[in-house]
């Protein structure tokens, strides 16, 4: 086989690859993983979910402010409301309870460590190589949470030398299993490639499963004419129907208290 033929069928089986790829991410995480779940009252979390929930060191459970403010009314102070663990009150506790499942494996305890070797917090110098070491270990046991935050720092060339191809795999990889963010984020890649239409189909899987920042986006295109009056309608109308899902009394009163 010639050289120009030996090429020629090399970029064949990338077109290939590219497109199998596209159809993957396009028929699969179109919904939430159960651990998006609130593990007390077993509703999604709204997003994104820092914002509305809280991680417990103790057993690593993301619990909902709902739950939490639940807790609160019932005299649960100090303990955790799901394990009911004293809470630790030091930096060297917090990371001791934190070492110990990360010990264990536990993907969701490595990429919190992950997280706070990134930021330089609970006592920790930064230190992105170790962030991005324990990113990548929990990834391996399936951590989407690290698959995005792998994804945002080699794309964007936070701390680590920019790879914006491994960046954008991470972010396929976490999305293909309902990872809204690194969907959104997915989205934000093809519409700078000026793929307007992939752009528009991303962002409304995930406005659909209630991520606020990809309806806006859909929003704008919709007045730059990239995306039609039906898409934005649908976006929006499976946005309403997500976030409706995923009230509660209880999360309505934690907002209306700051909790």
């Amino acid at each position: 086989m010639s050289d120009e033929a030996a090429a020629a069928d090399l970029d064949e089986s990338a077109d290939l690859a590219a497109r199998n790829l596209e159809r993957a991410l396009m028929s699969s995480g179109h919904d939430r993983p159960e651990g998006d779940r609130c593990p007390i009252c077993f509703d999604l979390i709204e997003l994104p979910m820092k914002k509305h929930s809280k991680i417990y060191v103790c057993c690593m459970k993301r619990v909902c402010k709902g739950c939490i403010l639940a807790a609160r009314q019932r005299g649960i102070y100090g303990t955790c409301p799901f394990c009911r663990t004293l809470l630790p009150d030091k930096y060297a506790l917090m990371l001791a309870m934190i070492r110990k499942r990360v010990h264990t494996k536990d993907a969701d305890a490595i990429s919190h460590l992950g997280d706070r070797y990134y930021h330089g917090e609970l006592g920790l110098a930064k230190n992105v190589p170790r962030a991005t070491e324990l990113w990548t270990e929990a990834t391996e046991l399936g951590s989407l949470d690290a698959h995005f935050q792998l994804g945002c720092i080699y794309y964007n060339g936070h701390g680590i030398e920019e790879d914006k191809p491994r960046g954008l795999h991470h972010w396929q990889q976490a999305a293909m299993k309902g990872h809204a963010e690194s969907r959104h984020n997915i989205g934000r890649v093809e519409y700078a490639s000026r793929n307007y239409e992939l752009a528009v189909q991303h962002w409304m899987i995930s406005a659909e499963m209630g991520y606020e920042d990809s309806l806006n986006y859909i929003k704008d295109v919709f007045k730059e004419g990239h995306a039609t009056k039906a898409q934005y309608a649908g976006a929006l109308l499976g946005f309403r129907d997500a976030v409706e899902e995923m009230k509660s009394p209880q999360r309505e009163e934690a907002k209306r208290r700051g909790v």
